[in-house]
């Protein structure tokens, strides 16, 4: 069998004097070219990460910390507005911006012994700098309370916050096509 460690006997088969790989939907593959196509391919904490991602490199990664320095990631601009909720703190939320909001909620964990940290709300942005600025504003004239980067505001309406972000993004995004068309 190739070389490549990331293969099992069970997930490969010896047919025509080869070593193939099967994928779910039945596609034949020789091993080799399998493995070496994933060598070009990003992952972190599991979660393929397209090439034309501006924080792409090439490999596996628990976080984007583990790939890259924290002045890299805070030099991207594009990602995640995210709203995360702890049931220990019931009533607040907080607002904050990620390349990847999945990883930095992952990050979070790591200070709960009980991981019960969610997402309840993520807006994808080309400017996670300036979009969260702009909901912190708008959070602030919502919430009861501020405390940093947490608001004391009922979950649902901090939803339907992000909801209402997305419905306008959207609503820009379609006028530049009609009038680009």
């Amino acid at each position: 069998m190739a070389s490549n460690k990331n293969y099992i006997k069970s997930e490969a088969v010896y047919e025509d004097g080869d070593w193939w790989y099967y994928s779910p939907s039945g596609y034949r593959q020789r091993v080799s070219t399998h493995a070496a196509k994933n060598t070009n391919r990003m992952f972190v904490n599991g979660k393929y990460v397209p090439s034309s991602h501006p924080l792409h490199k090439p490999g596996r990664y628990k976080s984007l910390d583990d790939a890259w320095s924290h002045e890299k990631i805070e030099s991207t601009k594009e990602g995640e507005v995210y709203a995360i909720v702890n049931d220990a703190w019931l009533g607040w939320v907080k607002v904050g911006k990620a390349v990847n909001a999945d990883d930095r909620c992952n990050g979070y964990q790591t200070s709960s012994p009980f991981r019960d940290y969610r997402i309840i709300a993520r807006l994808e942005t080309d400017n996670r700098h300036n979009k969260e600025a702009e909901m912190h504003k708008i959070f602030q004239h919502f919430a009861d309370e501020r405390k940093g980067e947490w608001f004391k505001i009922d979950n649902v309406k901090a939803i339907k916050i992000f909801n209402h972000q997305t419905k306008t993004l959207f609503n820009e995004f379609k006028k530049e096509l009609v009038d680009a068309a």
